[in-house]
């Protein structure tokens, strides 16, 4: 699915950004990426989508380039894509006429679960719902990947509890979800496997299973694993 062999990423004005030597991402799987502002975890998650060059490095989704296989995945992020001044209507249709697998009914009836008004224009409604229309479009593409970068942002906490239990319901078994937030609380009963980035260093990768199996928690990782700068694999 996602495969990625000592990748980098360099800025003149500030130096290295990311740098991995592995990573695999399985189908299927559903990928929590943790760490601080300014960790990498954005810059990860705009490789893996073909949307940020890498300076180094190769990596691949599905076999190949990502831009080559922008059809099968969605990319969640706060920053949004939408067309402020179309209507969330008129958005989803022209979603439809580019991406193939986009299930009109389901981003409809998304709509109306996160109670968004369909007759105005984007532009008019509020950051929240902007991005609960960028959610929404995101889950109705039928995506083999989906990508989701802060997607709690401006949320209260219930809000955060069903679109979780929302995301998971949707998902397929041959779906995979990577999702990168620094509200651990919210996805630690969500996600499979975390990867923690500190300083652009990929410095612990764990399943979630055998951390519980530990008696140990996402918080008291992330604490743990900030602290080094070699990768570290939890048994």
């Amino acid at each position: 699915m996602i495969e990625a062999s000592y990748i980098e990423k360099k800025y003149r004005s500030s130096g290295v950004a990311l740098f991995i030597r592995e990573l695999r991402i399985a189908p299927g799987e559903i990928v929590g990426v943790l760490g601080a502002n300014g960790s990498g975890k954005t810059t990860l998650l705009k490789a893996i989508m073909g949307l940020a060059s890498l300076t180094s490095g190769e990596l691949k989704v599905f076999g190949g380039q990502p831009e080559d296989h922008y059809a099968e995945m969605a990319f969640i992020t706060e920053e949004g894509s939408y067309m402020p001044y179309m209507t969330p209507v008129a958005y989803g249709e022209f979603l439809a006429d580019f991406f193939p697998r986009f299930d009109k009914a389901r981003y409809l009836e998304l709509l109306t679960f996160y109670e968004i008004p369909l007759d105005r224009k984007l532009r008019t409604l509020s950051k929240g719902q902007k991005l609960k229309v960028e959610i929404s479009a995101g889950l109705a593409k039928s995506a083999r990947l989906i990508v989701m970068d802060e997607p709690f942002q401006g949320k209260d906490l219930l809000s955060r509890q069903a679109f979780i239990q929302l995301a998971v319901a949707q998902l397929q078994d041959d779906q995979t979800l990577v999702i990168a937030t620094h509200l651990i609380s919210d996805i630690d009963n969500l996600i499979d496997r975390a990867i923690i980035l500190h300083r652009g260093q990929l410095v612990a990768d764990v399943q979630i299973d055998e951390l519980r199996e530990q008696g140990r928690t996402l918080p008291e990782l992330l604490a743990e694993a900030a602290g080094g700068k070699e990768r570290r694999r939890f048994p």
